[in-house]
This record gives C-alpha cells, structure tokens and sequence, in this order.
C-alpha cells in the first residue's frame, strides 16, 4: 500500500500537464470535468491510504533508502495526519474546480485547461507538503504550492488590483520560504539529517538546544508562519483575497493556511519536542502568545470590514490564532481538537466565500452597504451563510469545544470571544444584505466614516464575466454539500475519536483518557458563543453607530496598508519577536 503515496503527487501532476497540453483544443466542459475527475480520484485514494494508516505507511522515492543510518533519499510518510490533510485537501480542491465551472468568465485566448491546470498543480503541492516526511522536500512542495497560488491569485491579470495583491502575496510568501531555507540549512549543518524524525533524534543526541538551534527553530517557523497568515506575517492574507477569484479563496482560506499550521505542528513535535529542541514551556509560550495575538487582531479587523471577502479573510485568521492555541497547550485533547476543528472550519469558510462568489456574480458588489436588501431573492444562500456564520460560533460544537477546553483559563475565553466576534460580522452581513435590516448606510450616516484605508467593495466586476440573472444550481450546491460535510464532522457521534487517534496514532485503548467528544461544558460555550454572536450582530443592525469605530480611530487598519515594504518589515519584526520569546531555552540550557 505504501507503493501508492507517491501517486497522490503524481496523478494531479500529470492530469495538469495533459490539461496544459490538450486545452487549447478541449471545450471548457471536457476541461473542468477531467479536472474534477482527478481530484475526485486523488480524494478516494487518499481515504484509501488513510484507511491503512496504522502503522503510518513509509516510502522511500526511487528506491534511495538510508545507507550507514544516513538518509539518501525522498522519504514520504503516510500516517494519519499527513494523509487526513491531503484528503481534505482534495476533496476542497474537487469543490473549487466544481463551483468553478459556471462561476468563472471564459478563459482568454480559448485555452480551456488553463485554470484548472493550475489548480491541479496547487492540489499537488499541498498535498506533497502533507505527506513529506524530510524538511527539505516539505520546502519544495512549500514553494510549488505558494508559486501556483500567486499565478492563480492574480489570474484576472488585466485588472491592476489583482497583480497588485498577487505581487503582495509572492514576496512576502517567497521571503517566508527563504527563511525556511536558511533554517533547514542550519539544522543540515548541525545533524546532517533532513528526514524530520532522523533530525530530531540527532538534536536529542547532541544535548540541550543552543544559539544554532534557537536560530533553527525561529527560521524555519517563520517560514510555517507565513504560510499561516499568523501576527504579524498576516498582511497579504486580505490583500490577496480580495483579488483573487472565489475558487482559489475557497482553497487559500479552506485549506492553504491550515497547512501551515500544521507544518508547525509537523515540525514541532516531530523534531523540536525532545530534549534536544525547545523545552514544552518556551514552546507553549510562543504558540500561545502568537496565537493570541493573531485570535484578537483578525477578530477585531474582522468586525471593521464592510468589504466581504476581506471580512472572510480576516476571519481566517482569528481562527488560524485559536489554532496555535490550541496546539500551544501541546496536550493530545489540545492536537485532536484541533485537527477536527479544522476540518470543521475549512468546510464553513470555503463555503461562505462560495456565497460572497454569488453575490458578487448576481450584483457585481461584494460591499456590505451597498448590497443591502438588494439580496432578499436569494433566500437559499441567506439560509448558508446563516449556518456558517453559526459554524463559525461553534455550533455544532466541533473541534473548537475540545480545543477551547484544553486552553482553560483565559483562553478559553477568548476561545468564545473570538468565535463569537467573527460570528457576529457575518450575521451581520447576513442581516442586513439579505433581509434589509436596519438603517441604510447613508441613514446611519456611514457615508462618511470610511477613510483612505477602507476598501469598501464597491468597485468590483462579476468573475463570471456579467451579472447573472439566475444563480446557477452548481454554485449553491458545492456550498450546500460543504457546510453539510462541515456539519458531519462536527455532529456525526464518533468522527472526533476517530479524527483524534488519526493524530495521535493510538489505540482505541489509549483514548480512554483523551475527552475528543462533545461534553456539556463544550456544547454550553458552543451554545454561549452563538448567543453572544447574535446579540453582537443584532446591537450592529438595529444601533449601527453603537458598536461601529470610526476608520481614523482604528490604528490596526492602518498597518493594512498595501505597501510591499510595510509588509516586509512587520516580517522581520515578527522573526525577531519569535527569538525573544524562544530565548529562555538557549538562556536556561
């Protein structure tokens, strides 16, 4: 079974250069159902290897095993977490292809494989990240995925916005990559290992954690962290999705990010976690405090959006700080709640960009003024982004009540208040675009309250070339089946068991004492956050001035600023934020 890993790899590769080669002479309909039909495919093999798991499955590319104990080789590693990633991966990558068929404008110059080429090529990267058992490969699927994204980001080239987000977006990513380069290469040196385990037990060997494992450590997360949108690497995470095409932020958001995190997981636990690493308190600390940094600005920058796809955007990045949370408590309630989390919230978000893809195909605006009550018809997609919006919250209670749990103390509570916040902008916009709720914005005087760093919405064109007079039945049944999807996972009794031992690699046994199903405590926060949503959100409809704060009184959004430059220095001030707060471990060894 293991023989078959490297197919997850190959067989998008492969359906993407024959798209690439054949679609100037496919109808767009031949195109995007060969696309379809690999990630479908690359979907079931994954579950099938998944399903044999247990011992996690290894293969050793070509044939270059380790010779004298050294590895030679491309190893890929198949346990569950790697293969549960490249699952659901695949089945995002299946849903974005599918919406994709009627929501996107014909391609230019009749090359009908054009798009889904690239998205094949996306699907193979992030999935080679998920089963990359060695640093050095992990950094180059790392790049095959962020240099198809930037291409697939800024994919409406004529519009100036699109390159501009595009070009954001690559040299803030490629600067993260070098960084992860140059600590791969220092761990190189130190071990001679670039097998992830192999590196660890090297570290372990050579004693406590000095000033070159520090620097290791801090490179290599940087990198991870980039990828995951995380304070303060977070700036082109809105940038880009405000102009990239709603398939693509289907992926970025649903799953793109969420494999940075789980990068930081991978390369924690697997190489960092020893006594030759970094000592569980220090990284604690800075999991937590990132985490917490990153909860709190992308709620916050999430309730003062009125352009959508950005609210979306920095909603994902609220969720990505519960993330690090979460794993910041380095408990296995802590992993497990985590990894159903994000199947849960990958589900949701790609569903509710799904939604703000229609509005912007059916109105041509994607601006929370300017749509209101403009929506009313569309009572199906109101019903969806309602149930997002409260998936958002915690209900069902998916991972989020285990992982929440696991933080205790104060961060548990802003486990609520988060989810809560974010919840909230979208049954906001939920009020007041579908059903006309509330004072329009010129009665509420909201004219006036943006400043030069708002971005409104207003100015958008439909990705379907014009504006659609009926929605077609695709583009409401991909988010339709992906808050279902998002629904099981949080609602289905069991899956959080199963999910869990995937993660830890257990036995049913061994679970015994970890709690991954729902408790009264987990359903009561759940329950509290949704609440604490709708009242939020009712305050913001009914009393718009009450809770709004006026654009030049938000200094966070003018750290949002567009410039290249700006982005670049917060990244060399979060890589040396990450060294501060890893210090104590070189100090104390």
């Amino acid at each position: 079974m293991h023989h078959l890993l490297p197919l997850l790899v190959a067989v998008p590769l492969l359906g993407a250069a024959l798209l690439a080669a054949t679609g100037r002479r496919l109808p767009r309909t031949v195109a995007d159902g060969a696309a379809c039909a690999v990630s479908a495919g690359s979907a079931a093999l994954a579950l099938l290897l998944l399903a044999h798991s247990s011992p996690p499955l290894t293969e050793w590319a070509g044939g270059w095993e380790p010779v004298a104990g050294h590895s030679v080789g491309i190893l890929l590693t198949g346990d569950g977490p790697g293969l549960g990633m490249a699952a659901l991966v695949c089945v995002l990558t299946l849903a974005a292809l599918a919406y994709s068929r009627r929501s996107l404008d014909e391609p230019p110059h009749g090359h009908a494989g054009a798009f889904p080429a690239l998205v094949l090529v996306f699907q193979a990267g992030m999935c080679g990240f998920a089963i990359a058992g060695d640093l050095f490969n992990a950094f180059v699927w790392f790049e095959l995925m962020s240099v198809v994204a930037y291409a697939l980001t800024g994919h409406r080239v004529e519009e100036a916005r699109a390159v501009q987000g595009a070009l954001a977006f690559a040299v803030v990513n490629s600067l993260g990559a070098y960084a992860l380069l140059m600590g791969i290469a220092l761990l190189y040196a130190r071990t001679g290992e670039l097998a992830l385990a192999r590196i660890g037990d090297a570290l372990d060997a050579h004693g406590p954690p000095d000033a070159l494992v520090l620097a290791g450590f801090v490179l290599v997360l940087t990198g991870l962290l980039v990828k995951a949108a995380a304070v303060p690497f977070q700036f082109w995470l809105p940038d880009a999705h405000a102009v990239a095409p709603t398939p693509v932020c289907m992926l970025l958001s649903g799953v793109m990010v969420e494999l940075g995190v789980f990068g930081v997981w991978r390369v924690y636990d697997t190489v960092f976690s020893g006594p030759g690493g970094l000592p569980a308190a220090d990284a604690e600390r800075v999991l937590t405090v990132l985490g917490a940094a990153t909860a709190v600005t992308g709620a916050v920058m999430c309730w003062h959006q009125r352009h959508i796809k950005r609210l979306l955007a920095y909603s994902t990045i609220a969720h990505t700080g519960l993330f690090l949370i979460g794993l910041g408590t380095l408990t296995p309630e802590g992993d497990g709640g985590v990894a159903l989390y994000v199947v849960g919230h990958a589900g949701v978000k790609a569903a509710l960009f799904a939604c703000a893809g229609i509005l912007l195909d059916r109105y041509g605006s994607v601006d929370e003024h300017v749509l209101h009550g403009r929506a009313r018809p569309l009572r199906g997609v109101a019903v969806m982004v309602v149930a997002g919006a409260l998936g958002l919250a915690g209900l069902p209670p998916f991972g989020k009540s285990v992982a929440e749990e696991a933080a205790g103390g104060p961060f548990t509570v802003l486990y609520v208040l988060t989810s809560a916040v974010t919840a909230a902008a979208v049954l906001r916009v939920a009020a007041r675009v579908f059903l006309g709720l509330g004072p329009t914005p010129r009665e509420a005087g909201g004219e006036g309250a943006e400043d030069a760093y708002e971005t409104t919405g207003s100015g958008e064109e439909p990705e379907s070339g014009r504006r659609l007079g009926r929605v077609p039945d695709t583009m409401t049944a991909v988010p339709a089946l992906l808050l279902a999807g998002a629904l099981a996972a949080g609602a289905v009794p069991g899956f959080g068991t199963v999910v869990a031992r995937a993660v830890s690699g257990a036995t049913t046994a061994g679970l015994v004492h970890t709690s991954v199903h729902w408790t009264p405590l987990g359903v009561g926060l759940g329950l509290l956050s949704s609440l604490l949503a709708v009242a939020l959100a009712a305050v913001a409809v009914a009393r718009p001035g009450r809770l709004a704060v006026p654009g030049r009184a938000l200094p966070l959004r003018r750290l949002q600023s567009g410039h290249i430059g700006d982005y670049v220095a917060w990244l060399l001030v979060g890589t040396t934020v990450l060294g501060v707060l890893a210090l104590p471990a070189v100090l104390s060894g």
